[in-house]
């Protein structure tokens, strides 16, 4: 669950990452809100959840089976970013939108109960 909701926040940094305003940050302005914070800080969340992602899924790994664990981190992390883009960003849902969530939660819980213990 950790590092579903951590690629869920990288997701996000990704989305405001903005390349084109790279060549505007200078040494006078990065440190300023006009200036580069709103270019570093999706920067700086990209690679702090990049890397906190990385470290909850590999432990996660070594816990379950790796395929067990892929499945439930990319379905979290599917359900986790649509849950953010209706609160966040006043995005609509469909009932079969949610039929398919639905679907996938159903998957996850599957995969937990009856997935064989790695020791």
């Amino acid at each position: 669950m950790l590092a579903a909701t951590c690629e869920t926040a990288w997701t996000f940094c990704l989305k405001f990452m903005k390349f084109s305003d790279l060549k505007t940050l200078s040494f006078t302005n990065f440190y300023k809100w006009p200036g580069g914070l709103p270019f570093l800080l999706p920067f700086i969340g990209y690679i702090l959840f990049g890397l906190a992602n990385i470290y909850f899924f590999s432990t996660a790994i070594k816990h379950i089976p790796t395929a067990t664990a892929f499945a439930v981190w990319t379905a979290t992390t599917l359900i986790f970013i649509k849950i953010a883009e209706l609160i966040f960003f006043q995005q609509r849902i469909s009932w079969a939108e949610v039929f398919f969530m639905l679907l996938i939660m159903i998957g996850i819980m599957g995969l937990k109960i009856y997935a064989v213990q790695v020791k």
